[in-house]
């Protein structure tokens, strides 16, 4: 009797054994899965880092200039909340994605867009793109079609042409683009010191700045030149008239970086279906200096269109 009791014993305890070593590879199977889920290729195989959290109607979000998806935050935090799924990618060369020396061009960047919503099969799609994730944004509507997309709201954006041109005779200045440029390339820490008294709102606080400036110097100079590059090259004016989803269009009236007379008032005369509005005293960084308000007002621009 001792000697089945402890053979009993021994294989009792050789299952429980195996049962948790299958438990824990299980756990180390699930945790691996979780994060390559987080990376995703894009057409030319370079790997794109995605936060997805929630569950129910997507969101997807695109960050601004040298900034990566933890600038929406917050935004996640409020919407999952409420019910959202949340979907914001690091933009490639920026964040946790991969930063290869190509690939800067607005075609490959909506071209990466659309590999991460094909691969997350999403639909339903309310797509928020804050400056130059506007003109990816447009890129991608009407290069892929706007079938998976159902909203677009548009967050001070570059759209619908920086440059001046003979046919676009109130934009930027070649000139002026230029000494932009090379003020950049010359000392980039500098030029952001010379410019965050424009881009935020007095009483923004210092930690956030810092986190903005920070995240911004994380971006490789070559990159963050190309990016710039693209957003004064990119002529929308055809594709806005193209867009087809209801699209709310948000900018401050004090936007120093890209002017409301020139971009969002310009746009929103450009997309049938759009509703323009202005932040009084608002700057480019209204996500964050204005964000509660921002967030409402893109759940009052969801649910308005839900009831119609």
């Amino acid at each position: 009797m001792d000697s089945l009791h402890q053979s009993t014993a021994l294989g009792t305890g050789l299952e429980a054994a195996h049962a948790s070593a299958a438990q824990a590879t299980l756990g180390t199977s699930k945790q691996a899965a979780a994060e390559q889920s987080s990376l995703i290729s894009a057409k030319d195989g370079v790997k794109l880092f995605v936060q997805d959290w929630g569950s129910g109607q997507p969101i997807v979000f695109l960050a601004a200039w040298t900034l990566d998806s933890n600038v929406w935050g917050s935004h996640i935090a409020a919407l999952t909340a409420q019910g959202f799924r949340c979907i914001a990618p690091d933009r490639r060369g920026h964040g946790r994605s991969d930063a290869p020396g190509i690939g800067y061009d607005l075609d490959t960047l909506a071209e990466d867009l659309a590999a991460i919503i094909e691969f997350l099969d999403l639909t339903n799609v309310v797509l928020v793109a804050h400056s130059l994730g506007s003109i990816e944004a447009v890129r991608y509507c009407v290069g892929y079609g706007s079938k998976r997309i159902t909203r677009l709201v548009l967050v001070a954006p570059p759209t619908p042409y920086l440059t001046k041109t003979d046919d676009n005779p109130d934009a930027v200045p070649r000139t002026a683009i230029e000494a932009h440029l090379k003020a950049i390339t010359k000392n980039f820490p500098k030029w952001i010191a010379d410019n965050e008294g424009s881009f935020f709102e007095r009483d923004t606080p210092s930690e956030t700045r810092s986190w903005i400036k920070n995240m911004m110097l994380k971006v490789p100079l070559p990159i963050a030149l190309a990016c710039q590059k693209t957003i004064a090259a990119a002529d929308l004016r055809a594709d806005l008239k193209k867009i087809a989803c209801p699209t709310l269009i948000v900018q401050g009236d004090k936007d120093a970086s890209v002017a409301l007379e020139i971009t969002g008032a310009k746009t929103a005369q450009l997309i049938e279906n759009s509703k323009l509005v202005v932040y009084r005293g608002a700057t480019h960084a209204l996500i964050l200096n204005r964000q509660e308000q921002f967030i409402a007002d893109v759940m009052d621009f969801i649910n308005e269109c839900e009831a119609h």
